[in-house]
């Protein structure tokens, strides 16, 4: 059998080739060329089951025109593609500017589920981004040496309630806490940028006079009907070192439903600076 990999950046392709080639499977790499690694190149040179293809994001006939000539019957979305590219980047061809003009809405969610369906209706069947991946999901429980603290949980509790609010109108996924206060919710820039906006933040009012606490706290969730299959909730390394340098200190994440790259550099990472971090499921 051969997958098909839709590659965005970071890491998440690379894990999700390893797993399929530990599978056995030959990997069709769809490499998107304003997001993918370079280095999924190499990976292709040394490996005779793996092929590239390098298409621009607004090329989604060529995509299609690529897996059947290839013979892909099921694909896989895996890494980010960032939303501002989605939505201001791209030169659509034929196919996706008929498909943005009957999106009722321009959020994320519609526009890559309006793709699934384009390529199932090609034969071409889009399954769960954790396909290979279900041992990186986030098990319940505290997953750090130290637990959150009385104020932390506090901030929790008020994150996840504007978190769930947020990704229902699928904007964002993450929000940033401190004392009760919601200090920046995600939306087009990405967790960790907006994790590095909310560091900024708090360090303009240092010296005036501010009545929010200097921690902060990360709430991340998953949307409330998350299509597994695509903008899975990530958190890696570079999330981890965001939460460093804007002075975080606890991280919220939902358990089963949130990959964790790098896991044990990561937790190793977020020890070594007294950060909490906890996984909860969804009520």
């Amino acid at each position: 059998m051969k997958l098909g990999l839709i590659a965005g950046n970071g890491r998440f392709p690379f894990l999700l080739l390893d797993a399929a080639r530990a599978e056995g499977l030959s990997v069709v790499v769809a490499a998107i060329r304003e997001e993918t690694d370079p280095e999924i190149d190499e990976r292709a040179a040394a490996d005779d089951h793996i092929t590239v293809y390098w298409l621009s994001l607004g090329e989604l006939s060529r995509l299609i025109d690529t897996f059947r000539k290839e013979g892909v019957s099921k694909a896989v979305m895996a890494g980010q593609v960032k939303h501002k590219q989605i939505f201001s980047s791209i030169r659509p061809d034929w196919r996706l500017a008929k498909l943005l003009l009957n999106l009722r809405t321009r959020s994320t969610d519609m526009l890559l589920g309006a793709v699934a369906k384009v390529l199932g209706d090609e034969g071409i069947e889009l399954i769960s981004s954790t396909s290979f991946l279900e041992p990186l999901l986030a098990r319940e429980g505290v997953l750090t040496e130290r637990a959150p603290d009385a104020e932390e949980r506090k901030n929790i509790d008020y994150g996840l309630n504007v978190a769930r609010a947020v990704a229902g109108f699928d904007i964002g996924q993450t929000v940033v806490v401190a004392a009760q206060a919601c200090v920046a919710v995600e939306a087009m820039e990405g967790t960790d940028a907006a994790i590095e906006r909310a560091g900024h933040l708090m360090r303009s009012l240092e010296d005036e006079a501010s009545t929010l606490g200097r921690a902060l706290t990360v709430v991340k969730i998953a949307k409330p009907n998350q299509d597994m299959r695509f903008d899975v909730p990530v958190i890696g390394m570079k999330s981890i070192d965001s939460m460093i340098a804007a002075g975080a200190t606890c991280l919220s994440l939902e358990a089963n439903r949130t990959l964790l790259f790098d896991r044990e550099a990561l937790l190793a990472r977020a020890n070594a600076a007294g950060i909490a971090i906890v996984a909860s499921l969804r009520p």
